[in-house]
């Protein structure tokens, strides 16, 4: 059996190494700050929506919503990726994509790829822009997280940022894949399962709470573009352990999207001593 190990060098320059065919491999800016051993869901993420780019192509169509279901921890170390077509058709069409590890799918994706026209005539959006980056001061208040993606990102802050809603900007000086361009869309979604992390309403301590998310959804209802994501989130925690992060997903122009993350809430376990 494969050990669930990530390869650690400090000048790794990718969040993954392509190992040929539909194999490929995480680093160190993958880790996880839940487990020092699995893989963040952002890079996993980013990683599948490439897949999925490059999986049957058609000129005219682009993907504008994906279901991300986590299964389970994230393995780090080697995996494989298997896309399939699940609902072909003329205009709309339904693909999937897989992480598979240790013979198991940890992590599955579901997205709509939709034909594109020009209608500009009717183009209008209501969510508000988040200004710019430029505007913005240098945060550090993801560090309260630990784990090697978490390292990986750069962080600037909005005024109105406060516990429970979020106003942030994110870049990361790394690639996806080694070696390899990616476009826009997968560097800005690769980012964004940081949502629930950037404006926790408590302290994910000990003797306080856990809240991660089981699932991430996407709708993008434009074609991002550079380098900044910014992210307004707003964080609910209802009374029975189920919880929610919301947010919408800006680039340097303006709003192209929002994301929904479904938590699970429950205590910390307390550490055993001995």
């Amino acid at each position: 059996m494969q050990e669930s190990t990530l390869s650690t060098a400090s000048d790794a320059t990718s969040y993954y190494r392509h190992l040929g065919g539909n194999q490929f491999e995480s680093t160190i800016h993958t880790q996880g700050a839940w487990n020092p051993h699995e893989q963040h869901m952002a890079p996993v993420s980013g990683l599948l929506v490439h897949v999925l780019e490059q999986f049957a192509p058609r000129e005219g169509m682009r993907l504008a919503r994906f279901n991300f279901d986590i299964l389970g921890l994230i393995p780090a170390g080697p995996f494989t990726v298997e896309a399939t077509m699940l609902r072909p058709g003329k205009t709309i069409e339904l693909v999937q994509a897989e992480l598979i590890a240790h013979g198991r799918p940890a992590v599955r994706v579901t997205a709509w790829r939709m034909q594109t026209g020009d209608t500009t005539a009717v183009q209008a959006c209501e969510d508000a822009s988040l200004g710019s980056p430029e505007d913005a001061e240098p945060w550090d208040g993801m560090t309260i997280w630990p784990g090697g993606f978490i390292r990986s990102l750069e962080g600037r802050v909005a005024p109105g940022h406060r516990p429970g809603r979020g106003r942030t900007w994110l870049r990361s000086p790394y690639s996806m894949l080694d070696g390899e361009p990616t476009s826009a869309l997968v560097r800005l979604l690769g980012l964004v399962d940081s949502a629930n992390g950037i404006s926790t309403r408590v302290d994910p301590g000990p003797g306080s709470y856990m809240f991660p998310n089981v699932d991430l959804s996407l709708h993008i209802h434009r074609e991002p573009v550079g380098e900044w994501l910014g992210l307004e989130t707003r964080v609910t925690f209802a009374g029975d352990g189920i919880g929610l992060t919301s947010a919408v997903l800006h680039d340097e122009t303006g709003p192209f999207g929002r994301s929904e993350q479904i938590l699970t809430v429950r205590p910390v376990p307390a550490v055993k001593e001995g």
